[in-house]
């Protein structure tokens, strides 16, 4: 049975739609041209829906693509076939598990099937699927605030453009590996090593010649650049932090890429995904 747009009012979003991360697009196809206060988005790598409140209204996500709004996983049989729903009940949606396997919310929360409803709070949600061979897939949520308000929506006062740093194909692969679980917003998260690192690259891309000193170069060559640029990130040089070192450099250019600038956004562990899916470096 192939799933219908609730009441008609919904509308896809592409597949090449940008990340959520940055807010809802302004316009979206159908006659609606901007969110409606309460509307929610949910967006996965192969596209998503978007709908304004209702109470009762429903939106399913997972890997059936005929019986949900958002697939989600569909090359990967862990994932339920509805692996989960999102309720707008009483003014406020509400994330509910219907699979056989836990989702992840931000702060390492887990929302186990069969247990008591989530309440989502305005703005951007990321929740993580699991799935076989230790893949989680991403499933992106925006609730648009009371007012409608969007993150850029600041109309009389300058917009604060977020910095980002420019990173070659293959840096970014390599961070990505290096920072996933800060990509995954886990607690009190870790740069994993240069040697899982390097293993995991090595799988992806077994021509690659990755190991954990190709490793390292890459990740160091990225921190000299950021910390002797015109406006130079704090505590990137062993100078700047106290013995013992540990994995304090990572860390803190993680902490720049991911959580101080949109550099590396949750979208780009589709990388991980991906053979080949940046070039190696030469």
């Amino acid at each position: 049975m192939r799933l219908r747009s609730s009441d008609g009012e919904g509308h896809r979003l592409p597949s090449d739609h940008g990340s959520l991360a940055f807010g809802v697009a302004p316009r979206y196809p159908g006659p609606a041209k901007t969110p409606a206060p309460g509307a929610i988005s949910a967006l996965a790598i192969g596209g998503g829906y978007t709908v304004g409140p209702r109470e009762n209204r429903t939106v399913l996500f997972g890997r059936n693509k005929d019986e949900v709004h958002v697939c989600v996983g569909e090359d990967d049989r862990r994932v339920s076939r509805q692996q989960g729903v999102l309720t707008h009940r009483q003014g406020q949606w509400w994330v509910g598990n219907t699979g056989r396997l836990p989702i992840r919310l931000p702060q390492s929360r887990w929302l186990f099937p069969e247990e008591e409803e989530v309440p989502l709070t305005s703005g951007y949600t990321p929740m993580f699927l699991r799935g076989s061979a230790e893949r989680e897939h991403l499933l992106e949520v925006y609730v648009v605030g009371s007012n409608g308000e969007q993150p850029t929506a600041v109309h009389t006062e300058p917009t604060d453009t977020p910095r980002t740093w420019r990173l070659e194909p293959h840096e970014r692969l390599v961070l990505v590996a290096l920072g996933q679980r800060y990509l995954r917003h886990e607690a009190r998260p870790q740069p994993l090593s240069r040697v899982q690192v390097a293993d995991l690259l090595a799988e992806l891309q077994p021509d690659g010649e990755w190991g954990y000193r190709k490793v390292e170069r890459v990740v160091a060559n990225v921190r000299w650049r950021l910390a002797h640029a015109r406006h130079p990130v704090a505590g990137l040089t062993k100078e700047e932090v106290p013995e013992p070192v540990g994995n304090w450099l990572n860390h803190n250019l993680l902490t720049e890429l991911v959580m101080n600038t949109t550099t590396l956004v949750p979208p780009d562990l589709a990388l991980l995904d991906e053979p080949d899916g940046a070039e190696p470096a030469s």
